[in-house]
């Protein structure tokens, strides 16, 4: 909206405003902002939080240390839903198409969380949304994002190659030309992109809500994550950048840019709050948009095979659950003494705090290797 307002229109009468032309201002001021709402609206909602009595539930199975955490305020995703979309707004290019898919990805999995945490926590219904239901919900909202990405696709917006990492000039495409040939309908063509989309999109929410169990340990892995992808689709669209580290330059996901250092400031600003001891949860409502958000991004950027690495806490814990899961069906014996893994660690003797720090450290490493990955090809 200032961009739009300051640049486009009022650029020709007052030329100071040419500085809302340059991403990496824009970028800095949407954090700075997003970083601003959450540190003077965050009292102001858990107080409301509060006053609705909407508390955070503790599983019975979960450690005996976490009793004491019942009542705090849950669902304050709607803190940082709020803390993104906002500066994305005002700081953004509206005219970019990508910039309305990943907010909208936002809004969509961050209302199936909302109506999880509600069952929840203010009807009272201690497993919320049935999982049925919504995994069925997460899927659809995935092939809506894999619809919108085909359309730009169409219209040369968008590329369904896929970035490898270590590899300079393989970018196989995420399509099958021959279904579209025995069938004669052209958009199954692109059935195998679609899938790796739901895969990775409904993947990536769920793998940040199990992570979600201790004091700040989600939310700053999220920050790390966030970083790691500002700096990722800052490169993917800039010409320069782009030829050098040889990726597929897509000019337009640039603007993303500015999303993702809104998502960095929002997840500071939450932490703020959120920190041992907490005084506010995310919830599934923020749990979900997160996960949405970081996924999407990877695939209009189109390195989701770097997911495992930019999110990796994530995916460890994700990994711990099923193969927790998975080992007790198949020989009714346990491999952790409890899942997910950060619950194992609390388990074997880690005080809390140790156990966050530690897997922001891990987080960081994981991070970092992503980005190398960028010149090791």
């Amino acid at each position: 909206m200032l961009y739009w307002l300051l640049y486009q229109k009022l650029y020709p009468y007052f030329h100071p405003f040419r500085i809302f032309r340059y991403l990496t201002f824009r970028t800095v001021f949407a954090s700075l902002t997003a970083l601003l709402i959450g540190l003077l609206i965050g009292p102001f909602v858990i107080e409301k939080l509060r006053e609705f009595q909407i508390g955070q539930y503790i599983r019975d199975e979960g450690p005996e240390s976490h009793r004491k955490k019942s009542g705090t305020p849950t669902m304050g995703g709607v803190l940082i839903a709020i803390a993104i979309l906002l500066p994305t707004l005002l700081w953004s290019d509206l005219g970019n198409p990508f910039v309305w898919v990943v907010m909208l990805s936002t809004l969509a999995f961050g209302a199936i969380g909302f109506a999880d945490d509600y069952i929840k926590v203010v009807k009272r219904r201690n497993l919320g949304l049935r999982a049925g239901a919504k995994t069925l919900l997460q899927i659809a909202v995935s092939c809506a994002i894999a619809v919108s990405l085909v359309v730009l696709d169409r219209f040369r917006l968008f590329s369904t190659r896929m970035t490898v990492p270590f590899v300079k000039s393989w970018h196989p495409m995420m399509t099958w030309p021959w279904l579209g040939a025995v069938t004669h309908v052209g958009w199954l063509v692109f059935l195998p992109f679609a899938a790796f989309v739901v895969l990775v999109l409904v993947g990536s929410s769920n793998a940040v809500n199990l992570t979600d169990g201790l004091d700040g340990l989600a939310i700053g892995c999220t920050i790390i994550s966030a970083g790691a992808l500002t700096v990722l689709t800052y490169v993917s669209g800039h010409v320069v950048f782009a030829d050098y580290l040889e990726l597929q330059r897509m000019p337009l996901v640039g603007e993303l840019t500015v999303f993702c250092g809104a998502m960095v400031g929002a997840s500071i600003g939450f932490l703020w709050y959120n920190a041992h001891p907490a005084e506010i949860f995310m919830g599934d409502v923020g749990s979900l948009a997160l996960g949405g958000a970081i996924a999407t991004v990877a695939v209009i950027i189109r390195q989701e095979l770097l997911l495992p690495f930019i999110g990796g806490i994530f995916v460890l814990e994700a990994l711990s659950v099923m193969l927790q899961v998975g080992s007790y069906k198949l020989r009714k014996k346990r491999i952790f003494k409890m899942a997910p893994l950060h619950h194992h660690f609390e388990l074997l003797g880690w005080k809390e705090s140790k156990v966050i720090a530690r897997f922001w450290i891990a987080a960081l490493v994981f991070a970092l290797f992503a980005l190398t990955t960028l010149k090791l090809r």
